[in-house]
């Protein structure tokens, strides 16, 4: 298989001169079979998904829930995955949305059915079920399209028109009228137990656009007269959930009634298979590669200062000492460090150092923490410091993935910025950051260098980019412009007044490069009293 674009690989397979088959898959490891039986693509059907997570097929299973199960299919696989979207999960603007979301996935098509939202799967009183008019339908292709960054996303149109008993020249006007809106293909659907109205739509489609077949009722039809009608591809729909589903029933009875596995042990996957399909192999031969780096990773953590916004809060321990949701501010950001694997942490103390008594860390204790600010609470771990290494605040609360996407993006030093502006956590007086690139919503590893951090959102004139979430990554020639920024700021009359992002915009006045990873939210800090229920909720 090779490595080009998945978009590409779906555009080719409508395109193709054979006939093609996608079979359906509704999580990681189905499609991982799907691509290892050899097939060329993948239909990560909405029945199916929606009975992996025990809802029905009618929108219950909401569109972000998809999305993310998608994102473990995808990254799985090499091959490309058509969603089965299923009426694009609202209007316009939602299929918009959908569309972006699917791009920064890798997932290569939508196929879009002309009902109204919610659905209800074709099959359940299909003839019941009200069809979306058709200018409101063409638009939302429309919007798709507008929308796309990959000239090759495609976005199928599902015709509903023979499912709901509304005939075949109103399959045919909608097909068309989908046509001329953008669609990449037309998906023609029937409840028929016979290929019937399928062969005669085909018929009178006569490859104006290619044309996807779903056989589920009419499976018993010979795969050649699908060929003879110029059919491009057809979808296997829902039969890996369905096999999977007999299996389970015959496999958990045989347990209950025997209470014991012997009989079913040798007719069932081993657990090096699903090893195997899990990559546990190319997961041995990366630890070997990089997790001795990972574990040389170590922390500096700035946690001098009271967080007198906090009040009666902080009398008698600072900021990073107050408890949220059972945990302290400081223990909970140690233990995400610790299952990042960087284990050895300096805290930067000064306010109520002695009430800084976690286990695991190595305590630096700044005693003139009143007499400066960030900078001069820094230069007290400068002994401390390591050629890779974090410095971060101490009264941080972030999903997990931010700290491990920071770890592997490149850069000597490299800044986390949250490009959402309008991210209704943000408190106190924020660093906002201008970027040379904005965020263009990639899902990794964008090219962006920082160009200011400023504490005014007129610093420059333009909108920021982000803001900077306190959170830095730095290597080794990182630490040599840091110590040589520190050297250099030390001797400056108002070095007592300095923040970190003061020595970041020295660096860059240096002409080194600061890197930006970017996120959007996931985070917060905690400032003052009414951050405390947010951070509460940020924790359930």
């Amino acid at each position: 298989m090779t490595n080009k674009n998945k978009c590409k690989q779906l555009r080719a397979l409508l395109g193709s001169d054979e006939l093609e088959f996608i079979l359906e898959a509704h999580n990681g490891v189905s499609a991982s079979i799907v691509e290892r039986a050899g097939f060329k693509g993948i239909w990560a059907s909405g029945l199916a998904m929606s009975a992996q997570f025990g809802v029905r097929d009618s929108n219950e299973a909401s569109w972000t829930q998809i999305v993310d199960m998608l994102e473990f299919m995808s990254d799985a696989t090499s091959i490309p995955i058509l969603l089965d979207g299923d009426t694009g999960y609202g209007n316009f603007n939602n299929m918009r949305r959908l569309v972006k979301k699917l791009e920064q996935r890798e997932v290569a098509g939508v196929c879009i059915e002309d009902k109204q939202f919610p659905k209800t799967n074709s099959f359940i009183d299909g003839n019941k079920q009200p069809l979306a008019g058709i200018d409101e339908f063409c638009g939302k292709i429309k919007a798709g399209k507008d929308c796309q960054s990959d000239d090759d996303f495609c976005i199928i149109a599902r015709v509903e028109a023979l499912i709901a008993g509304w005939g075949m020249e109103e399959a045919l006007r909608r097909a068309e009228a989908y046509h001329d809106a953008g669609a990449d293909g037309i998906l023609i659907h029937s409840k028929l137990s016979r290929p019937d109205e399928i062969l005669a739509f085909a018929r009178e489609w006569s490859g104006r656009s290619p044309l996807v077949i779903v056989p589920t009722k009419y499976y018993s039809t010979p795969t050649g007269a699908f060929r003879k009608a110029g059919i491009d591809l057809v979808i296997w729909a829902n039969h890996m959930l369905r096999s999977s589903i007999i299996a389970m029933e015959k496999a958990s009875q045989e347990i209950f009634k025997s209470e014991s596995i012997l009989d079913v042990e040798d007719r069932i996957a081993t657990v090096d298979h699903i090893f195997k399909l899990q990559g546990a192999e190319e997961l041995s031969q990366a630890q070997e590669r990089y997790l001795k780096q990972s574990n040389d990773i170590q922390s500096i953590i700035l946690a001098a200062s009271r967080g007198s916004e906090l009040h009666e809060l902080t009398t008698d321990r600072p900021k990073a000492m107050i408890n949220i949701g059972g945990k302290t501010l400081l223990g909970r950001l140690i233990e995400g460090l610790k299952k990042a694997g960087i284990n050895k942490s300096t805290v930067i103390a000064g306010y109520k150092a002695d009430s800084i008594d976690l286990p695991g860390i190595e305590k630096c204790i700044n005693e003139d923490y009143q007499l400066g600010d960030e900078l001069q609470t820094l230069i007290s771990a400068q002994n401390n410091f390591n050629d890779d290494m974090l410095i971060l605040y101490s009264d941080l609360l972030f999903r997990e993935y931010i700290l491990r996407d920071l770890i592997e993006t490149d850069g000597e030093i490299v800044i986390v910025v949250d490009s959402a502006l309008d991210n209704p956590n943000i408190s106190g007086c924020p660093d906002y950051a201008y970027c040379s690139k904005e965020d263009d919503r990639s899902p990794f590893m964008q090219d962006v260098l920082l160009t200011q951090l400023s504490s005014s959102k007129d610093a420059l004139d333009r909108t920021p980019s982000g803001y900077w979430i306190g959170m830095m990554r730095v290597r080794k020639q990182g630490r040599q412009w840091i110590d040589a920024a520190l050297d250099e700021l030390k001797t400056t009359d108002n070095f007592n007044e300095l923040k970190l992002p003061d020595l970041l915009n020295h660096i860059i006045e240096q002409g080194n490069p600061i890197n930006v990873h970017y996120i959007d939210g996931h985070w917060l800090d905690v400032n003052s009293l009414d951050d405390i229920d947010r951070a509460n909720d940020f924790t359930k």
